[in-house]
């Protein structure tokens, strides 16, 4: 079998994948990314963060008009939602995001070798297409496998009636009652696009609350905001499985009377994709299933790095695309930088929520003293302006030096605002600086800056 040989080799298409390839490319290497889908952008592109964001937007339109309108004194009849035009619209918008990768391949000249690709040697992937079975051979191996949606032992996916986050990205229909197992952020997020069309959507989590390992305090104002909107959030529930009967879903509950669905969407998480691709067979530790890498993404094994959800934390699209930038400049004897402290998270639900840095749970956990400024939204005019007022911004600080420990948003456009805070995280700036600097009015990021002015007790508004 003939070789193929570059410089570097990115196994896997993602976000973390398709950007290492590219920051390979600009520093002169000669770059190929095997990808097995028939679409370039992973998970995050064909099936998550792009087509739900695609989804959130319309049902939010939907649902400002609905509630919204007459109080901007826009009188509209009862508005209607073809699902059909509503999935065509988001397949679009993948559409364009895979040719934007496709294109940014070429502009680059890194070969996309589709097909399954295996690691047979440190130097070495083979991959098996459908023109037949090709080596390729470089320098350098960057691992971007991804993850894939966890599958309950209890709860196994039919792809039907019981489906992943995939699925319920193409329901065919308005689900008369949806079951979300599982109150996170994929959870909240599918939930909402279905309840807003007239969904009944029913959380169960078994933690205490939604949005384990969040700000408690912001948690628990999105919660009560949440069943505001119609959301049956069931906390500290305990699913054993499901029934599918026909067109329908009997869900078990610990202690609970059976609960009837039309479809059951499993979200508990994602698990990282690393079986049957050789790693381990070429030498690569896994710590139950998870790559085990060195601060510079290193393998330990000849010059094979890894990256994003297959190397454990946060999964998270911008997470894997510095890695993956940082990967290619270790590697080649530069300096790649990521720093884990300034990563953002962010819920696209209605208000969004997002937030970088510490919780205060984390902050008084690790013996921090620490200042808490927050601000809401109510006293903001721009937010008033847009009759958007639930939530607030709050802020974490150092109390002796100031140093910004957390920054945390439930609001409107959270996810746009959030940039500023992890900015503020990444040059390690205090709440005075924020403070200080001139917010344009009148805009919602004046509650960040209110926020830092409330830490210090200075805040002017309210």
């Amino acid at each position: 079998m003939a070789e193929d040989t570059f410089d570097l080799i990115v196994l896997g298409g993602g976000p973390g994948g398709y950007v290492a390839a590219i920051r390979a490319a600009q520093l002169g290497l000669k770059t190929a990314c095997v990808e097995k889908e028939d679409a370039l952008g992973g998970t995050c592109v064909r099936v998550g963060c792009i087509p739900s964001k695609a989804l959130l937007d319309s049902t939010e339109l939907f649902d400002q008009i609905r509630h919204k309108s007459e109080l901007h004194g826009i009188t509209v009849g009862e508005p209607a939602m073809d699902v059909g035009r509503m999935l065509a619209r988001k397949d679009a918008v993948v559409k364009s995001n895979t040719d934007g990768v496709a294109f940014l391949f070429k502009k680059n000249k890194i070969e996309w070798v589709r097909g399954f690709g295996r690691l047979t040697s440190p130097e070495t992937i083979e991959v098996a297409a459908e023109g037949g079975a090709r080596t390729l051979r470089a320098k350098t191996i960057i691992l971007a496998p991804g993850s894939v949606p966890i599958e309950l032992p209890f709860l196994k996916f039919d792809h039907e009636r019981i489906i992943d986050s995939t699925g319920a990205l193409a329901l065919p229909e308005i689900p008369g009652h949806l079951v979300v197992v599982g109150g996170g952020v994929i959870g909240l997020e599918l939930g909402s696009v279905w309840r807003r069309l007239g969904a009944k959507v029913t959380v169960l989590e078994m933690a205490p609350t939604i949005f384990p390992g969040m700000d408690a305090e912001i948690v628990r104002q999105s919660d009560r905001i949440f069943r505001k909107q119609g959301f049956d959030i069931r906390t500290g529930t305990r699913v054993t499985g499901a029934e599918r009967k026909g067109d329908k879903v009997s869900v078990s509950i610990d202690g609970q009377e059976p609960i009837e669905a039309d479809y059951v969407l499993v979200a508990v998480g994602r698990r990282a994709y690393t079986e049957g691709m050789g790693f381990e067979e070429a030498g690569v530790r896994l710590n139950r299933g998870v790559i085990e890498v060195d601060e510079r993404f290193h393998t330990g094994v000849g010059n094979v790095y890894a990256i994003g959800d297959a190397i454990g934390g946060r999964m998270l699209a911008h997470k894997a695309e510095e890695e993956g930038v940082a990967a290619v400049e270790f590697s080649v004897g530069k300096h790649g930088h990521v720093n884990y402290d300034a990563v953002a998270n962010v819920v696209y639900t209605w208000p969004e929520i997002a937030s970088v840095g510490m919780t205060e749970e984390e902050a008084k956990a690790a013996g921090r003293e620490y200042r808490v400024g927050k601000f809401p939204f109510q006293a903001n005019g721009r937010a008033r302006a847009m009759a958007e007022t639930d939530g607030m911004v709050k802020v974490i600080a150092d109390a002796k030096t100031d140093r910004l420990l957390g920054l945390h948003i439930l609001g409107p456009r959270a996810s746009d605002m959030i940039a500023e805070a992890a900015l503020a995280m990444e040059f390690h700036s205090s709440a005075e600086d924020i403070a200080m600097t001139v917010h344009a009015h009148p805009t919602l990021p004046e509650a960040v800056k209110e926020a830092a002015l409330a830490s210090l007790g200075r805040a002017i508004h309210i």
